[in-house]
């Protein structure tokens, strides 16, 4: 643990990992099958040891065996003893998460956390359509509607297109055209399992930088061999973990170890058709990250898959064999020669596509921050296992982890969806109750009450000198004339008012 370096390999001399320069990123290419999982195990192995936590994806299971201890394979036993140590096998503590839930402890994060910029990355928008994404994240804000899980931006979405005339007074124009197209949108990542990845409990960013009782760091795998089947959501997920590192991480300065190092395997899968909003906000992160203590690795096949922005940032570097069948594989092989710190006594270009499995050209930072002489080095055999672990195997270290529980159960808090169902019950409601007299009678019984009556009084109420057996008043024959007459008039006016009042009905009904 006090040591401040840890070996990858030998060549015409060590070559060894300055804990104090990891935070300057690294870059691990190579063509399949040329050895990049082994070096990356074998990064990993040694950041652990260091007391570095890590923070990987294992595309194909095989990373996993890091947790079990390594076989004794003649030619690992062989290349250590010609690298000058014994070699022997080791296990890493390690934590497995898994965005599915099936392998791992689930892993999720809420809609307002992915923000408009990546979600418009994972849902494949056009810039109009982002544009009325950002919109609705902003409604969100100003009517306070949390937005945690899909339904709660289906329903958030639903309720823009019911109000698009007056959001298009304030924000521009917002069609329900569009607010359909990012439903469809929005469904298709819901088929393909992304309604696993919102919710809650949402993921900490401290449980990645967990030790263990001997200090050494935990080393987070990912499981991304089912992920894979949806390369935007894995490209998507990773960035927007880089992203929370950064946003939730202080400064830190030039520590003498990182707090944290990243390997973003399958790295072209990022950079494929990316707008260029979202390559600035990778650039700038990468940039920027170093000084939160966090050390950023791209493991990809050719080095031309990361743009030369990020390129620029990438100070250690492992280059395994490229080969050189095609015009790009050319190019590649001569862009990779190029990057490297010339050596007078090799020639890069030629070497790099000649190199066996388990050879590699590395040019590692020196103390001084200036990059190594590229040399021709033999990776040292990784101590934990090459392969995967069993299913009971992972099963038992996911019973026995810290984490166990913390995860497990999805939370489901009152947010949007609940917020804007309330609202739109309550709407719907009747403003206020109907008059008890109901319909037409009791309007026209209130607006020809003075007809009859005079003043407003009913015709009950006429004077009246006597009063018949039951105990009415009696009406005398002028009485009866009048009150006769005053009712023939009350019909014909209410007939008049009801038919106009009618008509006046209808006819805003029809010019509609």
């Amino acid at each position: 643990m006090a040591e401040d370096v840890f070996r990858i390999g030998t060549g015409a001399r060590p070559h060894d990992m300055q804990l104090k320069l990891a935070n300057r990123h690294g870059l691990v290419t190579g063509a399949t099958g040329t050895g990049k999982t082994v070096t990356l195990q074998v990064l990993a192995e040694g950041f652990s040891n260091a007391g570095v936590p890590v923070f990987a994806a294992d595309v194909k299971g095989d990373l996993s065996g890091i947790a079990a201890p390594g076989e004794a394979k003649p030619a690992f036993v062989e290349r250590a003893k010609q690298q000058g140590y014994e070699w022997q096998p080791d296990a890493f503590p390690a934590a497995f998460w898994d965005v599915f839930g099936e392998q791992g402890h689930p892993v999720r994060a809420t809609i307002s956390e992915m923000g408009p910029l990546l979600l418009a990355r994972l849902l494949d928008l056009n810039d109009v359509q982002e544009g009325v994404l950002n919109i609705a994240f902003r409604v969100a804000d100003e009517q306070g509607l949390l937005l945690i899980d899909l339904k709660d931006l289906r329903a958030l979405l639903a309720h823009v297109a019911e109000n698009a005339a007056d959001l298009t007074r304030t924000y521009g124009n917002v069609s329900a055209a569009t607010v359909g197209a990012i439903q469809r949108a929005l469904l298709i990542l819901e088929n393909q399992g992304a309604e696993n990845f919102f919710g809650e409990p949402s993921f900490a960013i401290g449980d990645l930088m967990r030790k263990d009782r001997d200090g050494r760091g935990v080393v987070n795998i990912l499981a991304a061999d089912r992920l894979m089947n949806s390369p935007r959501l894995y490209a998507t997920f990773l960035l927007w973990l880089l992203s929370e590192l950064f946003e939730q991480l202080p400064e830190a300065g030039d520590l003498d170890r990182p707090k944290l190092v990243f390997f973003f395997d399958e790295a072209h899968l990022l950079f494929d058709e990316a707008p260029r909003a979202l390559l600035d906000a990778v650039e700038r992160v990468v940039r920027l990250i170093r000084s939160k203590g966090v050390g950023v690795y791209f493991v990809t096949q050719n080095p031309l898959d990361i743009p030369d922005a990020v390129l620029a940032q990438l100070g250690n570097r492992v280059q395994h064999a490229l080969r050189a069948f095609t015009p790009r594989d050319q190019r590649a092989v001569r862009a990779a020669a190029e990057t490297f710190r010339p050596n007078p006594a090799l020639d890069t270009e030629r070497a790099i596509t000649e190199l066996g499995v388990g050879e590699a050209l590395v040019s590692l930072l020196e103390l001084r921050g200036t990059p190594g002489m590229v040399d021709r080095v033999m990776i040292r055999p990784p101590a934990g296992r090459v392969g995967p672990l069993t299913p009971e195997e992972r099963a038992e270290l996911l019973r026995m982890s810290p984490l166990r529980g913390k995860y497990d159960q999805p939370l489901d808090r009152d947010s949007a969806y609940e917020m804007l169902a309330r609202k739109a019950q309550a709407d719907a409601a009747p403003a206020q109750e109907p008059p008890a007299s109901g319909g037409f009678g009791g309007l026209l019984g209130g607006l020809l009450g003075g007809v009859v009556g005079g003043g407003g009084a009913s015709r009950t109420s006429v004077p009246s000198t006597g009063r018949a057996s039951g105990g009415r008043p009696r009406m005398t024959m002028t009485e009866r004339v009048v009150t006769n007459m005053a009712s023939s008039a009350a019909r014909t006016v209410g007939n008049q008012i009801g038919r106009a009042i009618l008509r006046g009905v209808l006819g805003s009904i029809t010019r509609r």
